[in-house]
């Protein structure tokens, strides 16, 4: 068999939802041969582009494509500094792409290729929110309805910019500064409100419904363990985010304070981050973004590594994973022996078209297409059709603050 190199590696921009994603495209010296990879870092998605076009494309020209593993490590080891964000949602795309088209070679699921099937799909989690208890019971009973059996549930602080609704969505991002806040969220008003929104959940849902939670860092550790505590009654499947990177070793605290499951790890790109959590056991669940830590390639590792320590996956699947992010995460999900929980946004018809072969929704839970490699494909003539939305920060992540004016964490 021929060897197959590899010829360009190019992103490819669109925003379907709204959303700004970064596709990474590896094109091999074999005609119709190419793989897909997720980049996405969606609050700098330029500085992506420009490493893979400006770094990794000259570096890895003419290489093997067989040889993922010293690709991945080559091309981390290549910027000397590494494990940063852009770094490692650009190698993401290229180590994606590559598990794609050893694939689509072999003829096999990347998920056959990692070990094979442990389940036929991935059950997943949804999000409800809105302005008040009832508002949000109603949503879930909606995805009750379509099949969903896990719901994350937020609810707003009123007239407070709380994460997780659509008051978080709207914020004001034109003006902004510590003397002249915007976009306020005291942490001591949702720590009292959220309680009464589970309260609510469990009398009118029921005990067999799953109910998840997520902090999003965003309140102090006293707080964070104050309100896992005040949670504990409403039996969550998990609780999510509670503390920032930053104060890691406050989870010794959290954990023996509280016996709440709990769910950490969308904001690590180091694997110095997490590795304390898992093997002191002091988290349920790893809730990394794959492209955040370099793609399929460390993830498969990272999920091993959990496994042994009773830690399950739910890898984070928001609106800023594209489809190529959300089956790389099925792939996952479905050989990995540890799985728990896929978080899951549902994709709009534009996403849909843009990117044949997604994976299928069914009865809650996440269905693979079975074909070779990732099983999806882009229309770049449609893509091209959804740019980036303009936006004077480019898809920044907006400035919350308390009502001194201080910064509110992330």
């Amino acid at each position: 068999m021929s060897k197959i190199t590899i010829d360009r590696v190019r992103c490819i921009e669109t925003a379907p939802a709204g959303i700004r994603l970064v596709i990474v495209k590896v094109e091999t010296n074999q005609p119709g041969l190419y793989g897909l990879g997720c980049a996405t870092f969606t609050q700098r998605p330029k500085t992506v582009v420009e490493a893979v076009h400006h770094y990794l494309d000259p570096f890895l020209r003419g290489r093997n494509a067989d040889e993922i593993e010293d690709i991945y490590w080559s091309s981390q080891m290549s910027s000397y500094w590494r494990n940063g964000p852009v770094l490692n949602n650009a190698l993401s795309g290229v180590d994606m792409a590559l598990w794609d088209i050893k694939g689509k070679r072999a003829g096999m699921p990347v998920y056959e290729l990692l070990g094979g099937k442990c389940r036929m799909s991935a059950a997943t989690y949804v999000h409800a929110s809105g302005a008040e208890p009832a508002e949000v019971v109603d949503k879930a009973r909606a995805f009750l309805e379509q099949g969903y059996r896990h719901i994350r549930m937020q609810v707003e602080v009123p007239g407070q910019a709380t994460y997780g609704t659509s008051s978080d969505l709207q914020v004001d991002r034109a003006v902004d500064g510590p003397t002249s806040p915007h976009n306020v969220f005291e942490p001591a008003d949702y720590v009292r409100l959220a309680p009464r929104l589970f309260e609510c959940a469990r009398r009118e849902l029921g005990d067999e419904i799953e109910l998840l939670h997520d902090v999003h860092e965003r309140v102090p550790p006293p707080m964070a363990i104050e309100l896992a505590k005040a949670l504990e009654p409403f039996r969550l499947f998990f609780y999510e985010d509670p503390l920032p990177p930053e104060e890691i070793d406050y989870f010794h605290l959290l954990r023996q304070h509280s016996s709440i499951p709990i769910a950490m790890g969308e904001l690590f790109n180091n694997p110095n981050e997490f590795l304390p959590l898992v093997k002191d056991r002091l988290i349920d669940f790893i809730r990394l973004h794959l492209s955040q830590v370099g793609g399929l390639s460390p993830a498969k590792k990272i999920a091993s590594l959990c496994e042994f320590f009773g830690v399950r996956t739910a890898w984070h699947g928001p609106g800023d994973t594209s489809p190529v992010g959300h089956a790389a995460n099925l792939a996952l999900d479905l050989c990995c022996q540890n799985f728990g929980l896929q978080e899951f946004t549902p994709f709009n018809q534009a996403t849909l078209d843009v990117f044949p072969g997604c994976p299928q929704v069914r009865d809650g839970s996440l269905w693979p297409n079975d074909q070779p490699g990732l099983g999806i494909d882009i229309n770049e003539e449609l893509a091209a059709k959804f740019p980036f939305p303009d936006h004077p920060y480019n898809g920044a992540w907006p400035a919350i603050r308390r009502r001194d004016g201080s910064i509110v964490r992330p």
